[in-house]
């Protein structure tokens, strides 16, 4: 069964062979799963996640994709100022920082993010045009609200899938193109306890908020629990033992551990 360390550490060998250094980083769930992996409290999953980055850094073509993933930068500056751990781990996050941060052959112009795989991992995979939006929002201090987000977004006609990254409060939603993001700011404040803010980066690659507005805007409801949500019976931990076996019953290749690997990484952290 994959846990946290077990995937990191497979996918860390995976990345130690230059030639999947590249369809690793160009993979749907991986890179934005490592980031996640950065706001980890295991002190082995932090080391591994650092020496996978590493491995993927040294191919230059992956340097500008990684620095641009929403959250790479701001939660390597963390690791590095969090009290508590070994110097080898600050050592090493220190050197990636350093790496994505100042490329030795920086693209003359910031290209448009790539078109990643197409992933088998999403809650509806069906749609054909969607968009990723990260937001911040405040308010977002535990469980409780954590559970009042979820509630609200799962109300919202269009939302396919949602990450959240807890330690900067921040959640990733995977919504169809024609759905305003001004929606889901919407959405959020009709908890009465959250606002959201939309993160984007500026023309010097800086992450910034946006303001949404969430007053006066008509968000598309779903009339009933979509019959892709899990029932009460079944946990996200069984449906991943699911994909986990019918991966294993395939043929081993690169290619189908990272979709089995990037569909543990959804689930974990979307729920």
């Amino acid at each position: 069964m994959m846990d946290a360390l077990s995937v990191v550490c497979q996918l860390r060998d995976l990345a130690s062979e230059p030639q999947n250094r590249a369809v690793i980083v160009q993979d749907q769930g991986c890179l934005p799963g490592l980031v996640l992996f950065l706001d980890h409290q295991n002190a082995e999953v932090l080391f591994a996640t650092l020496q996978t980055l590493r491995y993927l850094a040294e191919f230059p073509p992956n340097v500008p994709i990684m620095k641009n993933e929403l959250g790479m930068m701001v939660s390597l500056e963390n690791l590095i100022r969090r009290e508590g751990l070994s110097l080898d781990i600050t050592a090493l996050a220190k050197e990636v920082y350093s790496i994505l941060r100042e490329p030795a052959n920086p693209a003359p112009r910031t290209p448009e993010r790539p078109k990643r795989r197409k992933p088998q991992f999403f809650i509806n995979s069906t749609n054909k045009k969607a968009k990723s939006v990260t937001l911040h929002i405040q308010g977002l201090d535990s469980t409780h609200q954590r559970s009042l987000c979820e509630e609200a977004l799962l109300k919202v006609k269009g939302v396919i899938s949602f990450t959240f990254q807890m330690a900067s409060k921040r959640c990733t939603v995977r919504i169809r193109s024609d759905l305003p993001t001004e929606s889901l700011a919407t959405a959020i404040a009709s908890t009465n306890v959250l606002s959201a803010q939309q993160v984007v980066k500026n023309e010097a690659g800086e992450e910034v908020y946006v303001a949404l507005n969430s007053s006066g805007v008509q968000v598309p409801q779903n009339s009933a629990l979509p019959d892709y949500l899990p029932e009460e019976e079944e946990s996200p931990e069984t449906e991943v033992d699911k994909a986990i076996s019918r991966t294993a019953a395939k043929e081993d290749s690169t290619g189908s551990w990272l979709s089995a690997a990037a569909g543990f990484l959804t689930k974990t952290f979307y729920w």
